[in-house]
């Protein structure tokens, strides 16, 4: 028996922005009765190309047919009539409206004008009870767990059109019993002929719910697989675009791995620190004068760990000590008060004030240690700024320029200065070589090993396997939001060995 008809076919998709194609001739296929996941990591154009199919953009260049007829959408609602459903990580339904009012909301049954209330809680419970589901549909939304929101939103969707359901992130906030509820769904619609497209940074789960994969990487194609027959590995490799067993260093292995002092005391020590939704329970110590890596795929829980220990989100299992002594960080503020730091990796969102100055962005975190009724003196900051200007080779060298005219570099460097000077005993940086040119990030490389050697403990996370290797003492592996393995960073220990953690997803 041959493989049927794609319900819908995307040819030489090309979507260009300023200064950026983020799709280049890409194409893609999705057959009925099948469930395909679209893998790639951040930036690789799996966002675009849904946008593209649903209308939010139009295309540059290429075509889309659905059901064997062209389409050219111009909004997502054109799209949903035309058979082509989304459902997105964050649940966008009203929650202070029923479960009911949420499923036919725009669509209500009505006769004579009046909606028929009985009659469109009884079509609610019907097309929930399709799908394994018997929730009272008269309750408002917002009383049920963001799981069965997820499930009210796909009723939705496949009620408003059936034919291609989109499911982006949709496990991203789910634990593992919500996971396995929402693939049964998942399956079940499958066998109703519903083509589903699934996007997932969480590998088990692609390799336990998907048929076939396509792979982007940079907005380009790389290729469709049978799920079965691409090994994680191989997945992972097309990924990142680089074979494991040729990941060339940098550095030579002996010039990367530097000696930590043997005696060093624990600065922090987290015992079965978790948080439900977010990142599963680990252990993790980390010593005076050590860099810890964080090594993960997107989405495999690194910043999720990193905003636990500086108290950015509550943890809500474990326990964790600082000098050996129980604490609870309820705040960042209560991180900062033991010396706790955090860079974050998004610079501009959660970094950055473009429009004060450098001197002003590199002062901010020691203003607000001291409280906003003790301001420091103009003087005592011109010391403290031009001092860390020089010291990171801040460029250009001017305290008051803004700083959204400094280079990415530049501004992560002023993000860097902003909390040296809070002299923490723990610097937590994310991805801080992100989206910089080589200069800057081989500074910044340097920067944390003289840290490092000066004493200060360093919990570094970064995509760039090398970059986790040159500069760590001890890796520790991340994979579905769990801490999988530590690996001390000895000779035996190279990209291709955490790839194959990360792969095969070993316990810790």
């Amino acid at each position: 028996m041959g493989e049927p008809s794609p319900v819908l076919e995307m040819t030489g998709i090309r979507k260009v922005f300023p200064g950026v194609v983020a799709l280049d001739g890409v194409d893609f296929r999705l057959l009925p009765g099948e469930i395909h996941a679209l893998m790639g990591e951040n930036g690789a154009g799996k966002s675009t190309l849904i946008k593209v199919l649903t209308g939010v953009y139009d295309i540059d260049g290429g075509q889309i047919t659905l059901g064997g007829e062209q389409v050219d959408f111009t909004g997502p609602l054109q799209s949903q009539k035309a058979g082509v459903s989304t459902v997105y990580q964050e649940v966008n339904l009203c929650t202070n409206l029923t479960v009911a009012e949420n499923i036919f909301i725009g669509r209500e049954p009505r006769k004579f004008g009046r909606i028929q209330w009985g009659l469109m809680r009884k079509r609610a419970a019907e097309l929930l009870a399709r799908l394994d589901l018997n929730i009272d549909v008269s309750a408002t939304l917002d009383t049920y767990s963001l799981a069965i929101q997820q499930m009210v939103a796909i009723a939705r969707a496949v009620d408003v059109s059936a034919r291609v359901l989109i499911l982006d992130e949709p496990t991203s906030s789910l634990d593992a019993s919500e996971v396995a509820q929402l693939f049964t769904i998942m399956r079940r619609l499958k066998d109703d002929g519903v083509a589903i497209l699934f996007v997932s940074h969480f590998l088990d789960q692609v390799y336990e719910i998907s048929d076939r994969l396509t792979v982007l990487r940079n907005g380009q194609l790389i290729g469709e697989y049978k799920t079965a027959d691409l090994p994680q590995v191989q997945l992972v490799e097309k990924m990142i675009g680089k074979e494991l067993a040729v990941l060339e260093d940098l550095e030579d292995k002996s010039q990367r791995i530097r000696a930590k002092t043997a005696d060093a005391a624990p600065i922090l020590a987290a015992t079965g620190l978790g948080r439900t939704g977010a990142i599963s329970p680990f252990d993790l110590t980390i010593h005076q004068g050590e860099v810890v890596g964080l090594a993960g795929l997107l989405g495999s829980g690194r910043t999720e760990l990193a905003r636990l220990l500086f108290g950015a989100d509550r943890a809500d299992s474990g326990s964790l000590q600082i000098d050996g002594k129980d604490v609870t960080l309820r705040s960042p503020q209560a991180a900062m008060k033991r010396g706790i730091a955090f860079s974050s990796e998004n610079r501009r969102t959660e970094g950055i004030l473009g429009e004060l100055s450098v001197r002003e962005n590199i002062i901010l975190a020691l203003q607000a240690s001291r409280g906003w009724t003790r301001p420091i003196p103009r003087r005592k900051q011109d010391e403290i700024v031009d001092k860390y200007i020089k010291a990171l080779q801040i460029r250009p060298a001017d305290p008051e320029r803004e700083v959204r005219n400094l280079s990415g570099g530049n501004q992560q460097k002023v993000l860097l200065a902003r909390w040296l000077i809070t002299e923490p005993r723990l610097l937590i940086i994310d991805e801080p070589t992100r989206g910089i040119d080589v200069g800057a990030k081989a500074e910044i490389q340097k920067l944390v090993a003289e840290l490092s050697d000066g004493g200060m403990a360093v919990l570094f996370v970064s995509a760039e396997l090398e970059e986790v290797l040159r500069l760590s003492h001890k890796i520790e592996v991340l994979r579905d939001r769990r801490l999988v393995e530590e690996l001390e960073n000895t000779e035996g220990v190279d990209a291709d060995r955490i790839m194959q953690t990360i792969a095969s997803g070993a316990t810790q």
